[in-house]
């Protein structure tokens, strides 16, 4: 294994180095300038589709253009604040589903710290130590509030749940003992429990990636999904590449039929390609015909 032996190079010297690689550069200042806020290895990703083959050689298409991969990285920032908008509203009703539910079929309000709920100790004690976390560093007004008010150790449910990422709500989901809570919370959804599980990660990874401000628009998840064998709600009927981002956006659009059946997400959807129409829609995994399927009607 040899060491890593790049040196540093200036937002200049890397405009140059895309300059002797063939990539039209109209505006050096503008380039340099956008290099240097956005970064070179981050950047360098919209860089790759524009590479000819093979793309060891480093050398791109005849006639590639510098706007044609910030074109790229505008697209994809737009396209995860889409998905970032959408995922709020899946995450407020899980939240809310997952609380309620558990909280009226236990009649405990603290069941979420309560070990007797959980069928698996050591996910008890990892996710109890999570929530130990985030309710150190919460200044939320009501966390403080049940602080100063009463002597229990813990706040209800429904009070953590507010203060917990989704990640950490839906691994307590996946450890609560009883099979039949799980699975009147992920019938709320017209769900199974399985297919519940797979697509809650599926969208908390979306989520985190939005975060993160990490890549999306072309890039293959390694993620195994579940689907549903009987589904009572719309849904796709065509072939798909479940790794992509298309089949990420069906979930989400899933959820938000359910939530709010008279959503908007394929408005955004159709107003982000109308702007972009540059963008290859099948490298997202975009099937021919997709605005046809029962679910974006």
């Amino acid at each position: 294994m040899e060491s890593y032996a790049k040196k540093y190079s200036s937002p200049a010297q890397l405009t140059a180095l895309l300059q002797s690689r063939g990539l039209h550069v109209e505006n050096v200042a503008r380039a340099e300038n956008h290099i240097r806020h956005i970064g070179y290895y981050r950047f360098s990703a919209y860089l790759y589709p524009l590479l000819a083959t093979p793309k060891e050689n480093h050398v791109f298409k005849p006639e590639t253009v510098f706007e044609q991969a910030l074109n790229m990285y505008r697209f994809d920032r737009h396209l995860r604040l889409l998905i970032f908008n959408e995922i709020e509203k899946i995450e407020v009703a899980v939240r809310s589903a997952i609380v309620n539910i558990t909280s009226r079929e236990t009649d405990n309000p603290f069941w979420m710290t309560d070990p007797i709920y959980f069928y698996d100790a050591s996910t008890f004690v990892k996710t109890k130590q999570l929530i130990d976390v985030e309710l150190a560093k919460s200044r939320e007004d009501f966390i403080e509030h049940f602080r100063n008010t009463y002597s229990d150790p813990y706040p209800p449910a429904w009070m953590l749940a507010e203060i917990l990422p989704l990640g950490v709500l839906t691994r307590i989901y996946n450890n609560i003992k009883s099979n039949q809570i799980r699975k009147k919370i992920a019938q709320e959804f017209s769900l199974g429990v399985p297919v519940f599980n797979s697509w809650m990660t599926i969208v908390t990874v979306a989520r985190n990636n939005c975060g993160h401000h990490a890549r999306i628009w072309n890039r293959t998840f390694a993620l195994q999904v579940l689907t549903q064998r009987r589904i009572t709600q719309p849904w796709i009927t065509l072939s798909v590449n479940q790794k992509k981002v298309y089949f990420s956006l069906c979930i989400i659009k899933y959820f938000l039929n359910i939530i709010s059946p008279n959503n908007d997400m394929k408005d955004k959807i159709d107003t982000l390609l109308a702007e972009f129409p540059d963008i290859d829609i099948a490298a997202m995994g975009f099937p021919c015909g997709w605005e046809n399927e029962p679910l974006w009607q």
